[in-house]
C-alpha cells in the first residue's frame, strides 16, 4: 500500500532540490522590454523643426487637429522615409519600428497644457516682402490673366500656375504644408490668398509670381475668405477657437472669440465665406448652434442682441454694425454651407445624428431664422453644391458623401425634385454656364473612385461617364469660356487631365503630384454658377 502523498512530499522536495538544473532553465522569466518614451524621442528628433509644443516651426504643426486627415500608417511612413522635396528627413535607420509607431501615436494626442496663439503671436509671425514701388503693374508672362488656373498639389506641397489657353505650367513653387483646397482671389484677379491647415495665410502675386506677405492666423485653420471689395481677409480657426480679421496686406485688425454671447461655451470655427452682395462674412461654428454674419459695410445697421420693443426707450443697447457679430441661433451646428444666388439664404449640413444621417437646412440671413429642412438623406456635401435653371426654376444639386446619389432641390419650395443615381458617394460637383452638363465624382467609393458622371442639366439624367481605371478621378474645373473641363488624378503620381467639355475627349495631360484642386481666376471672381465660392 502506497503511503499518503502528504507523507512523501518532503522527500520529493529534498530530491528535487538536489537535482542539477541547466542555468538557462533556472533563470527567472525576463521582464518585458520597456515601451518607447515617445515624448523623449520627440524632444530628441522632432522638436527643433516642429516646436516644443508641436505647434510648428520650420516644419508643420503636429497636433491632432492638424493630422486628422493623415492616416496612422502614412504618418509612420513619413517618419521612416521622410518627405520628398521637403526638409523632412528619414528616421528609419535611427528608430526602430516600435519607436516610430510610438511617435506616430503620440503626435496625435492633445498637447497639455493646450498651446495658445494670441494677437501678439499673430503680429509677430507676419513676414512681408513687398514689391518695389516702381514695379510695373503688369504680368511678367504672356497669357490671359483671367484664364489662369491655380493648382494645389498636395502630394509634395507645391502650387502650379497654369495657362488656361495653352495648358502649360507658367510657374511652380513650394507652398506651406497642407494647404486648404480653396484659395481665394482679390476682385481684380491679381492676388491669391492660400490658407494652410497649420494656420498660415500666404498672399501671392499672380502677375509678378512672388509671395508678398505671410502671417500665421492660428495653430489649426479651416479656411480663409476675402471680402468682395478686396480690402479684408478673415481666417476661421479650429485652434484656438477664434476668427482673425486682417487687412489686404495681412496686418491683423482684430480677433473674435468663437463663443456664445455669455462667453461660457467656445467653439471651433467650421467655415467662413464672403457674401459679397451683402458686404459681409458669414461664419459657421462647429460646436455651437449659431451662424454669424460680420458686415464690412461702413454703413451696416447697429446690432441688438436682446429683444427690442422701442429703440427710443433704450430697451436694448446697440452694438456697432460694422465688424460686429450678428447671431442667428439654430437647432444644430452647421459643418459647412453655401449660398443661394441671391445670398439671402445659407444652405448648410449638420453632423450625422444617432441614425448616421446628416441633416440639411436653409437659413434666411435677413430674418435670421431657419426656414426649411432640405429633404436630403445620407451626408450631403452642400459646400460643393451648384445651382442652375431647370424648366424655369432655380435648382440646387448636391453630391453626397455617404450615398451614391445627387439630390436636386427646388430653391423656391425647398422640395426635392429628383434623386439621380451615381456609381458611388462623391465629394465634388461642378458645371459652367456655357455647359449643358454637370460633372460629379464618386471618389468616396472604393469601387467607383475612378469614375466621373455627367448629368444633363436639362433632363436631370446621367448621360455619360469618364474613367481613369484604377486611379482616383475628381474635382472638375472649367476654363473661363466653359470649352474645356480639367479633372484631377488624385494619386501621388497624379495628373491634370484636360477634356473637351463637348466631346469628352482627352486634350492634354499634365503630370502633377496629387492635384487636390484647381481654380480658374475668372470663374472664381465672377462667382460662376458652376463652381464653389
Amino acid at each position: 500500500m502506497l503511503p499518503p502523498f502528504r507523507a512523501v512530499l518532503p522527500v520529493l522536495l529534498t530530491c528535487l532540490a538536489g537535482l542539477s538544473v541547466p542555468a538557462a532553465q533556472a533563470q527567472a522569466p525576463s521582464a518585458p522590454a520597456a515601451a518607447p518614451d515617445a515624448a523623449a524621442l520627440y524632444r530628441q528628433h522632432c522638436a527643433t523643426c516642429h516646436g516644443e509644443q508641436r505647434t510648428g516651426g520650420m516644419g508643420p504643426a503636429l497636433l491632432p487637429e492638424s493630422l486628422e486627415r493623415l492616416r496612422p500608417a502614412e504618418a509612420q511612413k513619413v517618419i521612416a522615409a521622410g518627405r520628398v522635396a521637403t526638409q523632412m528627413p528619414a528616421f528609419g535607420a535611427q528608430l526602430s519600428a516600435e519607436e516610430i509607431a510610438a511617435l506616430s501615436a503620440w503626435i496625435r494626442t492633445p498637447v497639455v497644457p493646450a498651446p495658445r496663439w494670441r494677437e501678439d503671436d499673430i503680429r509677430a509671425s507676419r513676414i512681408a516682402t513687398p514689391l518695389p514701388p516702381d514695379t510695373p503693374a503688369a504680368p511678367v508672362w504672356s497669357a490671359d490673366p483671367m484664364n489662369l488656373f491655380v493648382v494645389v498639389e498636395g502630394g509634395d506641397h507645391h502650387v502650379s500656375i497654369v495657362d488656361g489657353d495653352r495648358f502649360e505650367v507658367i510657374e511652380r513653387f513650394a507652398s506651406r504644408y497642407a494647404l486648404h483646397g480653396g484659395p481665394k482671389f482679390t476682385p481684380d484677379g491679381r492676388f491669391v490668398f492660400f490658407g494652410s491647415r497649420d494656420g498660415w495665410i500666404t498672399k501671392y502675386d499672380l502677375w509678378r509670381l512672388k509671395v508678398v506677405a505671410e502671417v500665421r492666423a492660428g495653430l489649426n485653420m479651416r479656411n480663409v475668405a476675402v471680402s468682395g471689395d478686396g480690402r479684408w481677409v478673415m481666417a476661421a480657426n479650429y485652434l484656438p477657437h477664434t476668427l482673425a480679421l486682417f487687412d489686404a496686406d495681412l496686418n491683423l485688425v482684430r480677433t473674435y472669440d468663437a463663443a456664445t454671447l455669455d462667453g461660457k461655451t467656445s467653439s471651433r470655427v467650421s467655415a467662413v465665406y464672403d457674401a459679397a452682395p451683402r458686404s459681409s462674412f458669414v461664419v459657421a461654428l462647429k460646436d455651437i448652434p449659431e451662424l454669424w454674419e460680420i458686415s464690412y459695410d461702413p454703413q451696416a445697421e447697429p446690432i441688438h442682441d436682446g429683444y427690442v420693443h422701442d429703440h427710443k426707450m433704450g430697451e436694448a443697447i446697440a452694438k456697432p454694425g460694422p465688424f460686429g457679430v450678428r447671431r442667428t441661433r439654430l437647432e444644430q451646428p452647421l459643418d459647412d454651407f453655401f449660398f443661394d444666388p441671391s445670398y439671402r439664404h445659407a444652405l448648410g449640413a449638420t453632423r450625422p445624428g444617432p441614425d448616421g444621417q446628416a441633416r440639411a437646412q436653409v437659413v434666411n440671413l435677413d430674418v435670421r431664422l431657419k426656414i426649411a429642412d432640405l429633404p436630403i438623406n445620407g451626408m450631403p456635401h452642400l459646400g460643393s453644391g451648384i445651382t442652375f435653371d431647370w424648366q424655369g426654376r432655380r435648382v440646387l444639386a448636391s453630391p453626397n458623401l455617404k450615398d451614391g446619389a445627387v439630390d436636386v432641390i427646388d430653391m423656391t419650395t425647398w422640395q426635392r425634385i429628383r434623386t439621380i443615381p451615381t456609381p458611388g458617394p462623391g465629394f465634388f460637383m461642378r458645371s459652367h454656364e456655357a455647359s449643358r452638363y454637370a460633372w460629379t465624382d464618386s471618389m468616396m467609393s472604393p469601387t467607383a473612385k475612378d469614375t466621373l458622371t455627367l448629368i444633363d442639366k436639362t433632363t436631370l439624367e446621367p448621360v455619360a461617364r469618364v474613367r481613369e481605371p484604377g486611379r482616383t478621378l475628381a474635382h472638375i474645373e472649367f476654363t473661363k469660356d466653359g470649352r474645356f473641363a480639367l479633372a484631377s488624378v488624385w494619386e501621388q503620381d497624379g495628373a491634370l487631365i484636360v477634356y473637351d467639355a463637348q466631346t469628352l475627349k482627352e486634350v492634354k495631360r499634365l503630370p502633377m503630384s496629387r492635384p487636390v484642386g484647381k481654380y480658374n481666376v475668372w470663374n472664381k471672381i465672377s462667382r460662376s454658377e458652376g463652381t464653389s465660392h
